[in-house]
């Protein structure tokens, strides 16, 4: 992988689909923090159904509010997305253990899935590992060692015992 200073900067288009993809997943996240502070019925309900005590409704809001803190500032964002996710696995997983319709279990994977999609877009910094976009070098065999380039090395290879003239 290149360094930081040597990767090509992210184009416009990508970047306002990255910015895009992330605004809405950060302001439902942000109302959802919200609502969890301020407690109104669906949440009341909601925590009643999920079978969790609603005093655990603020320090929730306020861990959403954090790893949101985390994903918004660009040095850290990559950790944010790590909590994110963590965090609405979490999600998913109580959903799940209640029955909840698929839907309601299946929203907070859409929404990482968008946390990390606009992450992506915006920055270089998981493309690469998630996408594998970069094609691997192009390999030249010659068995004879004949026609081989002059900067080829030769290397073993595992399903014979001569050795297999590779460029890389």
């Amino acid at each position: 992988m290149q360094p930081a200073s040597q990767m090509d900067p992210v184009s416009k288009g990508r970047l306002w689909g990255g910015r895009v993809l992330t605004a809405v997943p950060v302001l439902f996240l942000v109302f959802d923090g919200v609502s969890h502070i301020l407690k109104p019925g669906p949440v009341v309900e909601a925590f009643a159904r999920l079978g969790f005590p609603l005093s655990l409704a603020v320090p929730l809001g306020i861990l959403e509010f954090g790893c949101l803190a985390f994903y918004v500032f660009p040095r850290t964002a990559t950790l944010g997305a790590i909590l994110l996710t963590g965090y609405l696995g979490g999600a998913v997983a109580s959903h799940v253990r209640v029955g909840d319709p698929l839907f309601d279990t299946i929203f907070p994977t859409l929404i990482g899935a968008m946390f990390w999609g606009g992450f992506s877009c915006a920055t270089d910094g998981c493309a690469p590992f998630l996408l594998s976009i970069r094609r691997p070098p192009v390999r030249r065999h010659s068995r004879a060692g004949h026609d081989r380039p002059a900067d080829c090395e030769t290397k073993p290879e595992r399903k014979f015992n001569d050795a297999i003239p590779m460029c890389v």
